[in-house]
């Protein structure tokens, strides 16, 4: 929808209601006419195609009471007609730009007063920001992002952390304002808005960054030595930053208002923390789970047993060991695990690996030998080359 299109189409009219319609009214409205003219019940009809889109554009900006204010105050403006050019304009078409008309300083004159609220009108509507104030506008600060290491255990418990930082912000030497005296001159080229536009056809104007004040809306008359004029300067900073409990390996923390500070009473922009965490001689980690491998006698494997398993941080915890507990078997110590999101913990996984002594007492030897000789009718591989057979 184009500027022109707003001013001089009737969405009243396309809708076939009163100016002074409630909403009820209007959208009682737009169902019976959508229903009538939608695609799916006018199949191939170009026409009726036509007519849907007129509806929804009308009911798209009667429907909504902030746009239907905009709408009726500009055609107000307009005589309801659209811009019709005066006496001695010719007979034919006029093209004209809003951004002209009501953005400049020239536009706010000539236009006898209407130059600051109808920038507004239409850049609410076109989302193109009013152009017809001369302030100087807020300015975001930027982004940051910095990195930090944290030990395994600091990253499963939390830890708060130092960051030292640069970036800009306001320069010290001239209070932010890029003269040398304190007092810079708005930018004429501007006026002031740190925007200048530029035809696009269609009857309005977009807008770009002023290429003179760099978007600043200020021109320093002499440019302070230290921001060359640009009101910005490099700063370092050491900050206290909080790493929540559970973090993991590379992930990117969001800290909002914690980057570089704005201008112009702007806000700050954020803080991007890229975690890296170290590894533990003893745990391991799997999503909120950790993980421990812990080592077992022949005898606690085969015969079963009690065995003592040690959590980060925390007292060690005793697993049960069911006889004849295979190699590798994984058992769960729940609650022992890395602290989640909503602050419970996930479960230390805990595998069985069976340590086989390389050295051996006489007694011991002994022993092994009498239980070879006691199961020695077993053959532990026969279903492994019987399936090796059939396949």
């Amino acid at each position: 929808m184009s500027t022109k299109d707003f001013i001089e189409k009737d969405y009243y009219k396309v809708l076939g209601v009163p100016k002074d319609a409630t909403e009820a009214e209007i959208k009682k409205a737009y169902r019976k006419l959508a229903r009538e003219y939608h695609p799916d019940a006018n199949k191939g009809n170009a026409k009726a195609e036509e007519r849907f889109k007129e509806i929804s554009e009308a009911n798209d900006v009667l429907g909504d009471p902030k746009k239907r204010k905009e709408y009726d105050e500009a055609r107000a403006l307009f005589g309801n007609g659209g811009f019709r050019p005066g006496p001695g304009a010719g007979g034919g078409s006029f093209n004209f730009d809003l951004g002209d008309l009501f953005g400049g300083q020239a536009g706010g004159q000539a236009g006898g007063g209407f130059g600051g609220g109808l920038g507004d009108v239409f850049g609410g509507l076109f989302n193109r920001g009013g152009t017809g104030t001369t302030r100087t506008q807020p300015r975001r600060g930027q982004d940051i992002e910095s990195e930090v290491t944290l030990s395994f255990t600091e990253a499963i418990e939390g830890a708060t952390v130092p960051l030292r930082m640069s970036s800009q912000a306001p320069c010290k030497a001239c209070s932010g304002t890029g003269d040398k005296n304190g007092t810079p001159r708005v930018c004429p080229t501007c006026v002031g808005t740190g925007q200048v536009a530029r035809g696009s056809g269609g009857g309005f104007s977009l807008t770009d960054p002023c290429p003179d004040c760099k978007g600043r809306g200020l021109i320093a008359e002499s440019p302070c030595d230290i921001c060359k004029g640009s009101g910005r300067a490099k700063s370092s900073r050491t900050m206290q930053v909080r790493i929540p409990a559970g973090v993991s390996d590379g992930q990117r923390i969001r800290l909002r208002g914690k980057g570089a500070p704005g201008e112009r009473g702007g806000p700050a922009g954020d803080l991007y923390v890229v975690v890296h965490v170290g590894t533990h001689p003893v745990f391991g980690r799997k999503g909120d789970n950790l993980t421990v491998t812990v080592p077992v006698t022949y005898s606690e494997a085969a015969l079963g047993g009690e065995v003592r398993v040690p959590t980060l941080g925390g007292p060690p915890v005793t697993l049960k060991l069911p006889p004849g507990t295979p190699n590798g078997r994984t058992m769960r110590a729940r609650g022992k695990g890395a602290v989640r999101k909503d602050g419970t913990r996930g479960d230390l996984l805990v595998t069985v690996e069976v340590s086989v002594p390389k050295d051996l007492s006489g007694k011991a030897r002994d022993a092994l030998e009498a239980y070879r000789e006691a199961t020695a009718g077993e053959d532990p591989r026969a279903e492994l080359f019987q399936a090796a057979k059939g396949a």
